[in-house]
C-alpha cells in the first residue's frame, strides 16, 4: 500500500524531518509502520520516496530519499459555492479535490442559510482527498465572501461560469479557452434570488450554463458541473 502524506514545510532530499504529532499517530497508532518503512510525502514542489529511520509512540523521523514526481499542469479551475450545511459542504469540499479544483471560494447569498465554515477542519479534508487521489497541490479555501463582493472582485480575465437552473445553453469547448482561469459558481439549496441572478449575469465575466433538467442539490451540482468542464477541457 502507498501511503502518501501531505508536508506542507520544504522538503530537501537527503535531509531528515521530525514529523507533527497527527502524522506521528497516523503512522505509529494507525497504520503501525516499522523503522525502515517506507512512504511517500508531497507539497507544492513534487513528491518524495521517504523512509522512517527512527520510531517510538511520540516521535517518528523521515529521510527523504529521493524526488519521484514533479508538479505540472496546475489546474484553472476553481470553485465558488455557496455555502451549506454541515455534510453536504464536507462531501463538496472532499469530491471538488478528487475532481482537481485549485481553489475553493466560498460564499454567502441572500439565500445561504450557513454563514461561517471552519476553515482548519475544511482544509484537513481537503489535504486527505489530496491524498488519497494522487494529487500533490491541495486546493486553497479563501476567506468566506458575500456574493456581490465576489462578483464585483471578480477577474474579467478569466470565465465565470454559472450553472444556471433557469438557462438553456450548453457548455461548449470555446466557453473554455484563452481565458486565465475559470470559475464555476454554484448557487445555494434554493438557488439565488432574482436580484442575485442578475446581478450575476450582468458580469461581463460571465457563461450560464445549464446542468440538467432536474433541480440538484448543491453537493450533485459541484460535482456534474466540474466533471463536465473536465471533460469538455480534457476531450475537446
Amino acid at each position: 500500500m502507498n501511503i502518501r502524506l501531505y508536508h506542507p514545510d520544504s522538503i530537501l532530499e537527503n535531509n531528515t524531518s521530525l514529523l507533527s504529532k497527527e502524522h506521528t499517530h497516523y503512522i505509529v497508532k494507525v497504520m503501525r509502520l516499522k523503522r525502515g518503512s517506507n512512504l511517500n510525502f508531497f507539497n507544492k514542489n513534487g513528491e518524495w520516496k521517504s523512509e522512517i529511520i527512527f520510531l517510538d509512540k511520540n516521535r517518528v523521523e523521515v529521510r527523504f530519499l529521493e524526488k519521484i514526481k514533479e508538479v505540472n499542469n496546475l489546474s484553472k479551475t476553481e470553485l465558488a459555492i455557496c455555502l451549506v450545511k454541515k455534510n453536504p459542504m464536507d462531501t463538496i469540499l472532499q469530491k471538488a479535490t478528487e475532481l482537481g479544483v485549485s481553489k475553493i471560494i466560498p460564499i454567502i447569498s441572500e439565500r445561504t442559510e450557513i454563514k461561517e465554515l471552519n476553515i482548519d477542519r475544511a482544509k484537513k479534508i481537503v489535504i486527505e482527498a489530496t491524498e488519497q487521489s494522487n494529487q500533490l497541490v491541495p486546493p486553497e479555501i479563501t476567506d468566506i465572501i458575500k456574493l456581490k463582493d465576489f462578483l464585483n472582485s471578480f477577474n474579467e480575465t478569466s470565465r465565470l461560469l454559472f450553472a444556471d437552473v433557469n438557462s438553456k445553453e450548453n457548455l461548449k469547448a470555446e466557453d473554455l479557452k484563452n481565458v486565465k482561469s475559470r470559475c464555476i459558481l454554484i448557487g445555494p439549496e434554493g438557488d439565488f434570488s432574482t436580484a442575485e441572478r442578475e446581478l450575476i449575469l450582468q458580469n461581463r465575466a460571465v457563461k450560464p450554463f445549464t446542468l440538467s433538467r432536474n433541480i440538484l442539490r448543491s453537493d450533485t451540482a459541484v460535482i456534474s458541473a466540474i466533471s463536465l468542464v473536465n471533460f469538455i477541457n480534457n476531450f475537446y
